[in-house]
């Protein structure tokens, strides 16, 4: 299947996901509850990445891209609405990153939807006990390894792209075919992966630190989640949460 075939299935399945969320009564509002929960887990595990000036940017970058609360829908319009113009204004390297992204927020999306509809059926109880029992409900640990994998892969993608010759200067040629297409967000998550790829360079930190710092804290929590006493994941997670800022 070619890039923008594979694009378009994602976004598809994606919208779906929202269409049945939007109307089922409080699956909407479950999904964001876990997102946000997410986000400041992130925010917690990687706490003194975010403050290392190194890293900080490259801390941010994934935490806004891709553990975020917020609302992907405008993104997401976007790669549908002109996914086979990706292949026409777009180097193939940065074809397979948006490929990349596309196939990891599918998957991400679904498995918070999965969530959500376990989180209903554990109210009353504290919301990290209710994250948890929901994760074990839910399940799937190979989906959960190929997600941290996306992730980590998708990283190395863009650090991989830092040293395209010339790719730097081709996407600031790029940004005005790319708004009149139609393609703003995607250009801004490319330039924005970019630069923080490149800071992390100049600075003389390599990339690889990160990203095996994140697949092994990562790795860690799931083992956790996946193994460990319901209490002792509860007490993780509310440890993690306490170090978000």
């Amino acid at each position: 299947m070619d890039a923008t075939h594979i694009i378009r299935d994602a976004v598809m399945h994606v919208a779906q996901l929202r269409h049945t969320a939007a109307n089922t009564p409080g699956l909407a509002l479950a999904v964001r509850q876990i997102k946000a929960l997410q986000a400041r887990r992130f925010a917690g595990t990687y706490a003194d990445l975010f403050q290392s000036e190194p890293y900080r940017l490259a801390g941010r970058f994934f935490l806004e891209e891709l553990y975020s609360a917020k609302d992907y829908t405008g993104r997401d319009a976007q790669f549908a609405r002109i996914a086979g113009a990706l292949e026409r204004i777009f180097p193939a390297q940065v074809v397979q990153t948006a490929v990349l992204l596309a196939q990891l927020h599918h998957l991400s999306e679904t498995l918070d939807m999965a969530m959500a509809q376990h989180w209903l059926r554990h109210a009353g109880v504290p919301d990290v006990a209710r994250y948890v029992a929901a994760w074990r409900d839910v399940g799937r640990r190979p989906d959960r390894d190929l997600q941290l994998a996306s992730v980590v892969n998708l990283g190395r993608e863009l650090d991989r792209l830092t040293r395209t010759p010339g790719l730097r200067l081709m996407l600031k040629m790029m940004r005005g075919p790319a708004n009149l297409a139609g393609l703003g967000a995607l250009q801004k998550f490319l330039e924005s992966g970019f630069d923080t790829f490149v800071a992390m360079g100049k600075q003389g930190k390599s990339a690889s630190y990160f990203l095996e710092t994140l697949q092994a804290r990562e790795s860690k929590l799931m083992r956790l989640l996946f193994d460990a006493d319901p209490l002792i994941c509860e007490t993780e997670i509310n440890h993690l949460l306490g170090q978000a800022r």
